[in-house]
């Protein structure tokens, strides 16, 4: 898909054969996988940030839901059928695996060795911490938009408008404090990786707002395995319910769901604002408010740095502008009707 094309994915084309590997899958280093996972990790740390935006900025958000959507199509025909054997196996051909176990094992090293510092800096510095961020969050709004393709029309607008406003509406939502009970550590996970799968939405905030921010926290810093047990197990159920969806609106309407993020990541602004109250009330800038206006050119100095990297590697390894706009376009639809898959 180029600029120029038409605003949703085309439906694929059945074919009669499977894929050894994903195709046109983009030739990132493993490294630099594994420090694209570890920058999602410490950002899923912060309320208000969203792994999702990151995954998008250093261009790996398509690669990363299609690949989830496939695990869950394969542990669906391994449980259902038919042809178990044959569907698990085509299933499991089609994830970009030297994208996500890199990913997944800086994701991993990441949250065990970020999770305590990072509660920290938020709690002692919280105004230049979310002035940081804030800088962070709005150098990546533009990123979607581009990803959408074309020209924005009025009703592209109001699109975006309407998700910035339920963003903003939802993470208006004064936080609370609930005793961390085994339902609601499950339930909770399930929401929290559903903001994992959407930028513009933090788990770690969702959580914050439910009240189970600083027990999660505290239970990666002191490896509570009763406790992450339950979250990792509310969060696969989480996963298997809504990573098929997403993959879905990308395969069939890339462009309305590009700016719908847009527009989640613009109203999700409103939990980042440097000056405000404990239940999230507003205030205008107070204080040294230069230094946080630093703190978030700083930020974005940070995102458009690392753009600009992503974007160099992939001018030198060939995966350029239009596969950036396409995602994995090209392998899903070589792959996508298989004969048997349930995607």
């Amino acid at each position: 898909m180029t600029p120029s094309s038409p605003p949703d994915r085309p439906s694929s084309p059945p074919t009669t054969t499977t894929t050894a590997a994903p195709a046109g899958e983009p030739r990132r280093s493993i490294p630099g996988n594994v420090v694209r996972g570890a920058l999602i990790g410490v950002v899923e740390t912060v309320p208000g940030v969203s792994g999702g935006t990151v995954a998008l900025v250093v261009g790996i958000y398509d690669e990363l839901i299609n690949s989830a959507g496939h695990v869950v199509s394969a542990g669906k025909r391994a449980l259902l059928g038919p042809d178990r054997a044959a569907g698990v196996r085509h299933h499991l051909a089609l994830v970009h695996w030297r994208i996500v176990v890199p990913v997944v094992l800086g994701m991993v090293a990441a949250l065990l060795t970020v999770a305590g510092p990072m509660s920290h800096l938020v709690e002692e510095y919280p105004v230049t911490m979310r002035a940081l961020f804030f800088g962070m969050v709005l150098a990546s709004v533009g990123v979607p938009l581009r990803l959408a393709g074309g020209a924005v029309r009025a009703r592209d607008a109001a699109l975006v408008a309407l998700a910035a406003a339920l963003a903003f509406v939802l993470v208006s939502i004064p936080p609370t404090t609930v005793a961390p009970a085994p339902l609601l550590v499950v339930l909770a996970a399930m929401v929290a990786v559903s903001a994992l799968l959407l930028p513009g939405l933090s788990g770690s905030f969702l959580l914050l707002t439910i009240g189970l921010y600083q027990p999660t926290l505290r239970a990666v810093d002191e490896l509570d395995l009763g406790y992450l047990s339950l979250f990792f197990l509310g969060a696969a159920l989480g996963m298997v319910v809504i990573v098929k969806g997403l993959q879905w609106l990308l395969d069939h309407h890339h462009r309305v769901t590009m700016l719908a993020l847009t527009g989640l990541m613009l109203g999700a602004l409103r939990t980042l604002w440097p000056w405000q109250l404990e239940d999230r009330t507003l205030l205008s800038p107070e204080g040294d408010w230069w230094v946080q206006l630093l703190a978030a050119a700083a930020g974005c100095v940070v995102v458009l740095v690392l753009l600009a990297v992503d974007a160099r590697t992939r001018a030198r390894t060939g995966h350029g502008s239009q596969e950036e706009l396409a995602g994995v376009e090209s392998g899903d639809e070589a792959a996508g009707g298989a004969p048997g898959s349930t995607r």
